[in-house]
């Protein structure tokens, strides 16, 4: 797993294959651990897929792990490999971080995948009960630390619950391997109250906004969404997929069977399928 230095930390990512650059991004609390069945199965193309920072193998600086910090080493690593001309792969928070690149690098997105992905600004009532309970919960001072920062339960809970078959314990721990103290759980917590609920945190819905429209405009970038069903953990469900499909350009919506949120822990292969089916009808390989 290569590394490279970006900014004042460093970033590892896989790298395999050769030709158009597809780009796997992972979400909270994963890492590229969570792509290690799909691209072995994506076909031809040169296969990347970073940790973004402060999880996984990545350095851990001293941020606030701000949207705004993700998405500003993500561009460093992308600058540093030189990468142009992409397909952008996303996953939750990935999907977010490749909807916000596409959006502010015209031209340099071949086409846009993504899966159980913050697609627009939430309210409360969007989410179900339980998502709801566990958002509040985190988002109390004090109680969200210790579920998080104290007991380590977001990352357990994200692949023994988030999940409709529990990973393997070695998959587990590697998921773990990251986070072994309070402080290194930090962007894990960040991450997590970052959801964007009722308008805040507002930069970010700002920022969301701004994506949106990309989304909305960018008719000549090829977009394929996956869904999935059978799991009340899942964050894209019948009516965010139809608000997809009425506000999204260029926009093929491809039912990939039961998951839970963590979908590429569940379906690999039908993900996998998805994606290498639609880079060869819109010739993006």
């Amino acid at each position: 797993m290569p590394e490279i230095h970006v900014l004042d930390s460093s970033v590892h990512y896989e790298d395999s294959g050769s030709g158009t650059a597809f780009v796997f991004l992972h979400g909270n609390p994963g890492s590229s651990h969570l792509w290690r069945n799909v691209l072995p199965r994506t076909g031809q193309g040169r296969l990347l897929a970073p940790d973004l920072i402060g999880m996984g193998r990545s350095g851990k600086p001293d941020l606030p792990y701000t949207f705004a910090d993700h998405a500003r080493y993500l561009d460093a690593w992308f600058d540093a490999l030189d990468l142009d001309r992409v397909v952008l792969v996303g996953h939750d928070w990935g999907g977010a971080l490749a909807f916000d690149w596409a959006a502010r690098h015209p031209g340099r997105a071949l086409g846009v995948a993504f899966l159980e992905s913050i697609v627009k600004p939430m309210a409360w009532e969007d989410l179900s009960p339980q998502a709801r309970e566990r958002s509040q919960t985190i988002r109390t001072p004090g109680t969200g630390e210790e579920m998080v920062l104290e007991q380590n339960l977001f990352v357990r809970q994200a692949f023994t619950g988030g999940v409709l078959t529990p990973v393997a314990e070695e998959d587990l721990e590697t998921y773990l391997a990251p986070y072994p103290t309070r402080d290194s759980r930090r962007p894990v917590l960040a991450w997590a109250r970052q959801l964007p609920l009722g308008g805040e945190p507002a930069e970010l819905v700002a920022r969301i906004e701004a994506y949106d429209k990309w989304l909305a405009s960018s008719t000549d970038v090829p977009k394929l969404l996956m869904t999935f069903e059978g799991s009340p953990t899942l964050l894209i469900s019948d009516e965010l997929a139809g608000w997809c499909a009425a506000n999204i350009a260029a926009l093929e919506t491809v039912p990939c069977g039961r998951a839970g949120h963590h979908a590429p822990e569940d379906r690999p292969e039908e993900i996998a399928a998805a994606i290498s089916a639609w880079a060869d009808r819109h010739g993006l390989r």
